[in-house]
C-alpha cells in the first residue's frame, strides 16, 4: 500500500503523456516533478520510509508506470447511449424516487428522507459522469493482501506492500484508459494517487475499468476508516478480500457484508492467500464463507443465477489472479455495473422506506360507507335533525287539525292561544320567585351545547380513526390532523345549521303543503257544522210554535251534524299520518343533509384528500420498490 511524502511530491499537476521508462527516469522524476510510486513514508503517521520507497521500486525496474491527472480532455464525462432496459427502469424508479420524496416532504421529517435524498443526488451525479467506466474498489482488512492484489492485476507495484500496518492512507486509483477523471474526481482521489497499469495485452481487456485501493477497513486510523466508508457508497463495484485467518471478522460482516446485502450483483468476495492452505484447506474455507455469505444474506452468483462472485486465489503467486482478471474484464465490458449499484441502493432506501408507506393486512385507505353513515348519523343527531323531523310532523298534524275541527274545537283552541301568554306569564313570575329552578332552567342550553360539542368531536375522532386503520404511523397521524383541523370550528356551524333550518322546519313561516283531499274535508265539515246550525234553527222554531211540530227531523239532523263532525276530524287525522310523517322526514333529510354537507365539507373532504395523497405516494413507493420488492400498487 502506497503513501506519498511532501518531498516525493513538489508539484500535483502531472504529465498525462509522460512515460516513466525505467527505475532511473522513475528516479529522476520523482526529483524533478515530485512523481514517486511506492514513497516511503506513512502519510497518517508521518514516518520517514525513503528506504521503503527506494525497495518498492527495486521490484518494478521494468514497470511502464504513467500517473494520470485529467486521464482524458472531457473531465470524465461522455456522451449517454441509448438507456438498456434496465437503464430505462432505473430511470422510471428514479423519478418516483424523486416524485415520492416531493409528496412526502410535508408529511415526513427531513432525517428519515436524507437517505433517499442520498441516492438521488449520487444516482444524479453518477448518472453525469462516464458511462463507459467501471469503477472498482479493493476493500479488506489489515493483513488480506489487497495491495498485493491491486498490483498483481494492474501488473505493476503500485501500491506499497510490506509488513508495517496501516501501509495503505488513502485511496490509490488506477485506470486502464482515459476518460475517468470526473469520477476519481468524484471520490476524491488526487492527481498524485491516479496511476496508469503496465500496457499489456491482458491490459487492453480490461479498458474501461477503474481499480481502486482503499485503506484498511479495520484500521486504527479514523481517517482510513472513513475514506472506506465514503469510497464504498461512490463506487460501481467491490471487492472484497479475505484471508484465511480473517475471512469471519465480525466487523466486515456485520458492518460492510450484511448492510449491504442487496448488492450482491456487483460484489466479488475474493479469499486471497490460498496457497497458505494446505490439500483440500482451501475448498473447506470457501464453502465456509459461502455459508457466512449466505448467513448475511447475499446472494451467491452459482449455476447462473445473478449474485455475487466467490473464489479462491493467491495474488502472490498469481493462482487465480488470472480468473479474476477475466471475471472483471466480462463484468467492465458489460457496462452495466453502474446502473446495478444505483438499483442496489435504491433497493435499499426503498426497504428502509417501506414502513412508512406499507402497511400490510389491511383494506384500501379510503372512508368506508359504513363510517362515512355514522359520522353523518352523529352530526344529524348533534343539531337534533330527528327532533326537528318529529317537530315537522306535529306541526303539519296539527295545522291538519286546526283546518279539518269542528267549528267549536277550533273557537276551543282559539280561546286557549288568547289566554296562554298569560299562563305563560304566571309561570315565569313563579320561576323568578323560586329562583333555584330558573337557574336550573338557564343552565340547561349550556349543558346541552356541552353535549352536542362532544358529540361532535366524538364523530371527527371516529370517522379519523376509521379513515386512518391500517395506514403507516406517519399518514395515520397526518389523517387525525386533518380532520381535527376541519373540525375546528363545526360545532359553531352546526349550531347555526340548528337555529336557521331547525327553526324554519319546526316553525314555518308558511303553511304547510295542503293535500289533494284537503279541502272536501274541510266541506265535509262545513256541511256537518250547518246541518247542526239548520237542525238547531228547525227545533226552535217547533219550540217557538212557528213551525209546525215535527220533533223528529230536527233531532236527527243535529244529531248527524254533531256526530259527523267529530267523525270527518277523526277521519282526516288518520288521512293525515301519512302525508305528515312524509312532510317530517322530509324536514328531518334536509336538517340532515345540511349537516352532512358541512361535515363533509369540513372533515370528509380534507380526511379524503390526504388519502388521495397517500395513495399517490404508495403508487410512486411501489414503481420504487419495483425491482425489489414486487409491491403491489392495492392493499390485500
Amino acid at each position: 500500500m502506497t503513501a506519498l511524502t511532501d518531498r516525493d511530491r513538489t508539484d500535483d499537476r502531472w504529465d498525462d503523456g509522460f512515460i516513466a521508462r525505467s527505475r532511473r527516469a522513475g528516479a529522476g522524476l520523482r526529483a524533478g516533478v515530485g512523481f514517486g510510486i511506492g514513497a516511503g513514508i506513512d502519510a497518517a503517521d508521518g514516518e520517514d520510509g525513503e528506504d521503503g520507497g527506494d525497495d518498492a521500486q527495486d521490484g518494478s525496474d521494468d514497470a511502464l508506470v504513467r500517473a494520470v491527472s485529467g486521464a482524458g480532455s472531457d473531465g470524465g464525462k461522455a456522451p449517454s447511449p441509448p438507456l438498456s432496459p434496465e437503464g430505462q427502469a432505473l430511470r422510471t424508479r428514479l423519478e418516483a424516487l424523486r416524485q415520492l420524496v416531493g409528496l412526502s416532504r410535508t408529511r415526513l421529517d427531513g432525517k428519515t428522507l436524507a437517505e433517499a435524498g442520498r441516492v438521488l443526488d449520487e444516482a444524479a451525479a453518477r448518472r453525469g459522469l462516464s458511462p463507459q467506466h467501471t469503477v472498482v474498489a479493493i476493500a479488506g482488512a489489515t493483513g488480506s493482501g489487497k495491495s498485493t492484489l491491486f498490483n498483481s492485476l494492474a501488473g505493476v507495484q503500485i501500491s506499497e506492500t510490506g509488513l508495517r500496518r496501516p501501509t495503505t492512507a488513502a485511496p490509490i486509483a488506477c485506470s486502464w484508459s482515459d476518460g475517468a477523471a470526473g469520477l476519481l474526481d468524484r471520490l476524491e482521489i488526487p492527481g498524485r494517487l491516479r496511476r496508469r497499469p503496465r500496457e499489456t495485452s491482458e491490459a487492453g481487456a480490461l479498458r474501461g475499468m477503474v481499480l481502486v485501493d482503499l485503506p484498511d477497513l479495520d484500521s486504527a486510523v479514523g481517517a482510513h476508516r472513513e475514506h472506506v466508508d465514503r469510497v464504498l457508497a461512490l463506487v460501481d463495484a467491490v471487492v472484497w478480500v479475505v484471508d484465511p485467518e480473517k475471512y469471519a471478522d465480525a466487523v466486515l460482516h456485520e458492518r460492510y457484508l450484511r448492510p449491504l446485502a442487496g448488492h450482491a450483483e456487483v460484489t466479488f468476495v475474493v479469499l486471497n492467500q490460498v496457497d497458505r492452505l494446505p490439500g483440500e484447506s482451501a475448498d473447506l474455507v470457501l464453502d465456509d464463507l459461502r455459508r457466512l455469505l449466505d448467513d448475511d444474506g447475499i446472494a451467491l452468483g452459482e449455476h447462473d443465477e445473478p449474485g455475487a462472485t466467490v473464489l479462491g486465489l493467491s495474488a502472490l503467486t498469481g493462482e487465480g489472479v488470472g480468473e479474476l482478471r477475466d471475471l472483471l474484464a466480462q463484468f467492465t465490458q458489460e457496462k452495466g455495473a453502474a446502473t446495478r449499484r444505483i438499483s442496489a441502493d435504491v433497493d435499499r432506501a426503498a426497504g428502509r422506506l417501506r414502513p412508512l408507506y406499507v402497511a400490510d393486512g389491511h383494506p384500501s385507505p379510503e372512508i368506508g360507507e359504513a363510517a362515512r353513515a355514522e359520522f353523518e348519523d352523529r352530526l344529524a343527531e348533534a343539531v337534533g335533525a330527528y327532533a326537528a323531523g318529529l317537530a315537522a310532523e306535529r306541526a303539519w298534524r296539527r295545522n291538519a287539525g286546526k283546518a279539518c275541527g269542528t267549528p267549536w274545537l277550533r273557537l276551543w283552541r282559539w280561546y286557549e292561544s288568547r289566554r296562554a301568554p298569560h299562563t305563560l306569564a304566571g309561570l315565569a313570575a313563579l320561576a323568578v320567585i323560586g329562583g333555584g329552578r330558573g337557574a336550573a332552567s338557564a343552565e340547561a342550553p349550556a349543558e346541552e351545547e356541552v353535549t352536542a360539542r362532544q358529540r361532535v368531536e366524538q364523530a371527527v375522532r371516529t370517522v379519523a380513526d376509521a379513515a386512518a386503520e391500517g395506514l403507516p404511523d406517519a399518514w395515520a397521524q397526518a389523517v387525525r390532523e386533518a380532520a381535527v383541523r376541519g373540525a375546528d370550528q363545526l360545532p359553531e356551524a352546526l349550531d347555526e345549521i340548528a337555529v336557521t333550518l331547525g327553526t324554519a322546519v319546526t316553525v314555518p313561516s308558511a303553511k304547510p303543503p295542503r293535500p289533494t283531499w284537503w279541502p272536501v274535508a274541510v266541506l265535509a265539515q262545513a256541511a256537518m257544522t250547518l246541518l247542526q246550525i239548520y237542525g238547531g234553527l228547525w227545533l226552535v222554531g217547533q219550540i217557538v210554535g212557528v213551525l209546525e211540530p215535527r220533533l223528529m227531523p230536527p233531532v236527527l239532523l243535529m244529531v248527524a251534524g254533531i256526530v259527523g263532525g267529530p267523525l270527518v276530524e277523526w277521519a282526516c287525522s288518520i288521512a293525515a299520518r301519512g302525508p305528515a310523517r312524509r312532510y317530517g322526514q322530509d324536514a328531518e333529510r334536509r336538517l340532515r343533509q345540511a349537516a352532512a354537507g358541512c361535515g363533509r365539507a369540513r372533515v370528509l373532504e380534507p380526511v379524503a384528500a390526504e388519502l388521495l395523497r397517500y395513495r399517490e405516494v404508495r403508487e410512486q413507493y411501489a414503481t420504487v420498490a419495483a425491482g425489489g420488492t414486487k409491491l403491489s400498487t392495492t392493499r390485500e
